[in-house]
């Protein structure tokens, strides 16, 4: 293993190149795993079916979002109030935009208003310990929903609604060991300074891991860094080593940043990317050709998933272990389903709506 550490407009990044272990990859297993990612994703309940009208008929919970004007994290936080309402409970949507102190606001208006349960959606929870610390000796339920992976849960007393982000990781390794036949020199830029990032990394190492003609650089990026520094190093990274073949950006939000390094470096007929989440404006890019594949998640379906999880948390029931949001590849051939221009939470079907209706003795 090799590192190296360069300085770009005093911002430190380390690129670290590594040669995975002698080992044989199983393309058939590769391929068997993303194609079962690129069937239309079926509902399978999280848990056993409970009367939720009548366990939240006097509950109240709000949701302190990351961002509510970042797409995602902002979407998610208005559906799952609607989803309540339509159930028949209070969910309030507490206004910020990227803000610490405003998620810190946040909490403690949901304790000084005698809330059942505060999620901070999405928020790095490490920097809101303290808030937490109080919310729970008030009694107030706080949860850090989608904030990170099955194996880097959020500490206590933070209660968690995962998400596989491990398995994104895998899925956009195995996709270039595949798209190479396993010949994949990877550029993995990821954002430490997000709490999720350590899943997303785990599951690209894991599968590098197994190729032995594969090669990876990781590259970091902090998410403050993005707009100002994210295209200049991708394309020092992509000039420095004009064998790469992937990037494998960790969240899409860098697409944009990284689509332009890659053609100002002329490098579109040889570098390919994948990434992960779905958003529209990243799916016109994968129906422009302009990156291969996204794997995406419905924002719908995430939110209704974290609604089943809360309210089983409020009402006093097992609590969810694995929400089950399915992962769905869209590349060349099915992102034209995302509609045209693309749409939030469109080309994944719909059969969680019935699911989540039958779950909750809806109907």
């Amino acid at each position: 293993m090799t590192k190296l550490l360069v300085g770009v407009a005093g911002a430190a990044l380390w690129f670290s190149a590594s040669i995975a272990p002698a080992g044989a990859v199983d393309l058939e297993a590769i391929r068997a795993s993303i194609a079962e990612h690129q069937k239309l994703p079926a509902f399978t309940p999280p848990g056993e079916p409970f009367d939720a009208k009548s366990c939240m008929a006097d509950k109240k919970l709000m949701v302190v979002p990351f961002s509510s004007a970042v797409e995602f994290t902002g979407g998610v936080a208005t559906r799952m109030t609607e989803i309540a309402k339509e159930i028949g409970f209070q969910y309030d949507h507490y206004q910020t935009q990227g803000q610490p102190s405003q998620w810190i606001q946040g909490i403690n208006q949901a304790i000084t208003q005698g809330y059942s349960l505060v999620d901070v959606l999405m928020s790095d929870p490490r920097v809101l310990l303290p808030q937490a610390t109080q919310a729970d000796q008030a009694g107030l339920k706080i949860v850090a929903a989608h904030a990170s992976g099955f194996d880097t849960p959020a500490p206590a007393p933070f209660q968690n609604v995962h998400i596989d982000y491990t398995q994104a990781g895998r899925l956009m390794a195995q996709w270039a060991i595949l798209k190479t036949e396993g010949k994949a020199n990877v550029l993995a830029i990821v954002a430490e300074d997000s709490f999720s990032a350590n899943s997303l990394q785990n599951g690209i190492k894991e599968v590098m891991e197994t190729c032995e003609d594969c090669k990876v650089q990781y590259l970091n990026v902090p998410v403050t860094d993005w707009a100002t520094r994210m295209q200049s190093t991708v394309q020092s990274a992509l000039l420095r080593d004009p064998s790469i073949n992937y990037i494998l950006p960790i969240y899409d939000g860098m697409a944009q940043f990284v689509v332009p390094a890659v053609e100002l470096t002329q490098s579109s007929e040889r570098v390919k990317i994948a990434t992960f989440n779905g958003s529209p404006y990243v799916l016109q890019l994968v129906q422009q050709g302009k990156v291969e594949m996204d794997i995406g998640e419905s924002i719908d379906w995430v939110a209704h998933a974290i609604v089943d999880a809360e309210m089983r948390m409020v009402c006093g029931l097992p609590s969810i272990q694995d929400p089950k949001v399915p992962l769905y590849i869209f590349d060349a051939s099915n992102a034209a389903s995302a509609g045209t221009p693309p749409q939030i939470s469109t080309g994944y079907g719909d059969a969680y709506v019935a699911g989540y209706r039958k779950l909750w003795g809806l109907q």
